[in-house]
């Protein structure tokens, strides 16, 4: 858990609030938890791989939360240069220490 000292000295209650929602709105979106923690641990999936373990999304949204997962540095893809192509995606180091924060909250809310 955060050491609360840390938070009050660095933070206002205002900042602290607009530096949440910042990182909430990076996880908005129908299916990117889900991708998230399909790859947390250091997991690699391919993409027919995520779209299999997913059922119910679509092509167009699997293809669409994946590129705003990448592009907000969440995850990494690796296009490998062969036929067919082959890619494949990964958190990034700074993904996956979004992991014990998703833990405490799934954790907090069991509680209720």
């Amino acid at each position: 858990m955060a050491n609360p000292e840390v938070s009050r000295s660095s933070h206002t209650p205002e900042s602290a609030a607009e530096g949440v929602e910042t990182a909430l709105r990076l996880l908005e979106g129908r299916w990117k938890l889900v991708i998230l923690f399909h790859l947390f641990g250091g997991k690699v999936q391919r993409y027919s791989d995520l779209e299999r373990l997913i059922p119910g999304v679509s092509q167009k949204m699997l293809a669409q939360q994946l590129r705003q997962l990448e592009a907000d540095g969440l995850i990494e893809r690796t296009v490998y240069p062969q036929v067919p192509p082959k890619v494949d995606y990964r958190m990034t180091a700074w993904g996956q220490a979004l992991c014990p924060a998703l833990d405490a909250l799934l954790a907090w809310s069991e509680k209720r």
